[in-house]
């Protein structure tokens, strides 16, 4: 397809999800992002910008694609490319169709909508000659698994006055989303024959009972722990397997736990309330036995609500007549590695998180044109 001005993110949008990105660490058969990229790649070069096409892993692939005055810290940009399954979608998933004010396609929300609407507003403000610092277009892989694009960028030394994730917020301005811990609980029983009680440790039951006092420490400790935009820390059973025959008793029952945390929380603070728990019991439990660790954690993000980003998004939505809501987003996402690198981070995007991952995905054909529009704004303002 060739480009052309006027751009346009409704097009942009529908290129990117005819090309099947599926995330290969989530579904099996999985191409990665490569193609996609690779697209993108040809798109941004035609419109202007200096791109860079890197291939992070085999199959998996970053756009950085720059434009505008060098010479100063740039704004960047970013998006993910990869995309999650799509069993069960209630309509093709790699066939964009535009119907009733929607775009309806895998990642026409999370995010492909995101990162057409970035790429069109940098290479408006551009062509307009309205940009007084460079841009920085950060497409990257894997944002669905271990977020490996956005992890390579940072460690290649990226650095920025600030960084926009354009993940779906239905144009709302998130300065704020939890990040979460992965624990495993290993609790360990003794196998014996089912009517011996005597000497058979129930490894499945010891889970239970952790799971009660889990239930417990929610209701009494996490209800407590609030953030204005986010609401409240929690945790659930993502998943728990044990024993082997209706007449054995359960020598091994592995259980998984999600924690959500809040800004002010670390990954290790959730290990060790988890651990608690688990010392609680032993020391009131015979028997009771437990290995608690740490499998994956991502932090969460807060970023100020006077930090210069946010102003500057407050002022473009206004100017674009769009009410400038401050909201939490309720997922993770990869302006957390931004923050965390010392980077000033927020989402803003079109979209709804709610239709992510779902059997019907779509987005919001005027919404696509607001936020480039906005995003133009914000652009041609950076650096003044």
């Amino acid at each position: 397809m060739t480009y052309r001005y006027p751009l346009d993110p409704v097009a942009l949008t529908a290129s990117l999800v005819a090309i099947d990105s599926r995330n290969p660490s989530l579904v099996p058969d999985g191409p990665g992002e490569l193609a996609c990229a690779t697209h993108l790649a040809a798109v941004l070069n035609a419109w202007g910008f200096a791109v860079s096409l890197q291939e992070i892993a085999p199959g998996r692939a970053n756009v950085i694609a720059r434009i505008g005055p060098t010479g100063r810290t740039p704004l960047v940009l970013n998006g993910h490319l990869d995309v999650v399954g799509v069993d069960s979608m209630s309509h093709a998933p790699f066939a964009p169709e535009v119907r009733d004010g929607h775009m309806f396609g895998r990642g026409s929300t999370d995010m492909k909508g995101g990162i057409a609407a970035m790429c069109v507003a940098a290479a408006r403000a551009a062509a307009r000659g309205s940009l007084a610092s460079e841009i920085v277009i950060t497409a990257v892989c894997d944002e669905e698994y271990e977020s490996i694009g956005t992890r390579a960028l940072l460690a290649q030394g990226l650095r920025a006055t600030g960084a926009i994730i354009t993940e779906p917020t239905r144009l709302a301005i998130a300065p704020a989303h939890k990040g979460f811990a992965w624990i495993e609980v290993v609790l360990h029983g003794h196998a014996a024959h089912g009517s011996r009680y005597d000497v058979g440790v129930d490894a499945n039951r010891h889970a239970g009972l952790l799971l009660a006092a889990l239930d417990r420490y929610e209701h009494d400790v996490l209800t407590t722990r609030v953030h204005p935009l986010l609401g409240r820390a929690s945790l659930h059973a993502s998943s728990i397997v044990g024993g082997t025959g209706w007449s054995t008793y359960a020598e091994r029952c592995t259980l998984h736990i999600e924690r959500r945390t809040l800004p002010g929380e670390s990954a290790e603070q959730a290990l060790a309330d988890v651990r608690a728990r688990c010392d609680e019991l032993a020391a009131s439990r015979p028997g009771f036995q437990a290995d608690v660790s740490l499998v994956c954690a991502q932090p969460p993000l807060d970023l100020a609500l006077d930090a210069p980003l946010i102003a500057s998004m407050r002022a473009a939505c206004i100017a674009g007549g769009v009410e400038p809501t401050i909201a939490g987003l309720s997922c993770w996402t990869d302006a957390a590695l931004f923050a965390e690198a010392g980077i000033p981070a927020l989402c803003f995007g079109p979209g709804d998180i709610a239709r992510a991952h779902s059997a019907t995905e779509w987005v919001e054909i005027a919404d696509l044109e607001r936020a480039a529009d906005i995003l133009e704004a914000v652009c041609a303002g950076w650096g003044r």
